[in-house]
This record gives C-alpha cells, sequence and structure tokens, in this order.
C-alpha cells in the first residue's frame, strides 16, 4: 500500500503547492498500476504513461508511477485533457483513465465545510473512492506499444533536409524516408528573417 500522503509531498514540492490536478494525477497513477498489476516506481520499462496534457497533473503522473520523458516512459499526446493511458508494455494491455464527468460537485459532497471550489476539489479527491473519482477504460492503442516505443538504435536521416530521424520516425514516401516537417506535418514555419544561431566575436 503506498502512503497518499508521501507521493502528494513529494508532487507538491515541485512546485511549492499542491493543486487538485496533482492530486487526480496521483491518483490515477496508482490506479492505473493497480489496473494492470504492475507495481509503481519502477525501475523498468514496464509500465508507459500516455497523459492526454502537460503541467501540473504529469507531475502527479511521474511522482507516482515513477515514469518519466527521459526514460521514455511517459509520453505526451496533448488534446487538452486530464487523462492517461496507462500500458504494460510486456502485454499490451492499456487502460485509459479519466475524471468522472461530475467529479467537482461530487467532491463537494466530501468536503460540506469548504465552499471554496478549488479547496473543496483539493481535499475531496484525496478521500473519494477510485469509483467515484476515475473513469476507467479499457483501450487498444492505434498505433500499437511496439511501434510506440520502438527500438532503441534505429536511426536514418532525411533526404530532403539531411537531419537525423530516430525511433523510427521518420515518413516514407516512395519508398524513401522523410521526417515529418520536410512532409510538412510540422508545429512551425522558418521566420522571414532568420536569426543567426552563433555570433561571431571580434577579436
Amino acid at each position: 500500500m503506498h502512503d497518499l500522503s508521501s507521493l502528494l509531498a513529494a508532487t507538491s514540492s515541485r512546485h511549492s503547492h499542491l493543486c487538485p490536478r496533482q492530486v487526480l494525477g496521483v491518483r490515477m497513477a496508482l490506479a492505473g498500476a493497480a489496473a494492470l498489476d504492475l507495481a509503481i516506481s519502477r525501475r523498468d520499462n514496464s509500465l508507459v504513461v500516455i497523459a492526454e496534457t502537460d503541467g501540473c497533473f504529469t507531475d502527479g503522473l511521474e511522482v507516482a508511477a515513477g515514469v518519466s520523458v527521459g526514460r521514455r516512459t511517459l509520453r505526451i499526446e496533448d488534446y487538452g485533457k486530464v487523462a492517461a493511458t496507462f500500458v504494460d508494455v510486456r502485454t499490451g494491455d492499456a487502460i485509459r483513465i479519466a475524471p468522472r464527468l461530475d467529479v467537482r460537485s461530487r467532491a463537494l459532497e466530501y468536503t460540506p465545510w469548504e465552499k471554496r471550489h478549488y479547496f473543496a476539489q483539493l481535499a475531496g479527491y484525496q478521500v473519494m473512492p477510485d469509483e467515484e473519482l476515475l473513469s476507467m477504460t479499457p483501450v487498444i492503442l492505434t498505433p500499437g506499444i511496439e511501434e510506440i516505443v520502438s527500438r532503441a538504435g534505429v536511426r536514418t536521416n532525411c533526404v530532403a533536409c539531411g537531419e537525423e530521424i530516430i525511433n523510427e520516425r521518420e515518413v516514407l514516401a516512395d519508398g524513401v524516408a522523410y521526417c515529418r516537417s520536410c512532409l510538412g506535418e510540422t508545429y512551425y514555419q522558418i521566420g522571414v528573417h532568420a536569426m543567426p544561431v552563433f555570433a561571431t566575436i571580434e577579436s
């Protein structure tokens, strides 16, 4: 049994305060690992978590589940939702967890002394049973976990820009490897006035 208060203290230390979304991240991590029968705070990469937003919510996930972007066990698919999918890499089993739609009003029922909604949620989310706090749905990943995780050491170069692509993230067009940016799937555009990357220092 994991000490909820210790996990909440650990995640709050990252922000110097505790917020309702951090609590949800911790509670979801505990529930997701339990549903998959996986221990949390793992040292291996058997548990992968796909979060649907970033921010303080993901801090709760990281602290409680022992996942991280650096170890490639935490991924962000930013749909702007406080939700996450927990994946057993060994079996491919996956479960998506989100707050129940009426979770804010339910939290008020657990904290009748607290009239401020923010603090009612903060306290209520810590004590509500999983079945009242969370919605848990088994899902099938598309693409599958093998494709998401990929293989270490695999690399190629984009034929258009020449930049290296790792983790099999290239896109094949007529049998030729391109990066997603060169095929138009990008989050940026080249600025009109290109800024120099390195300044030249005159001696």
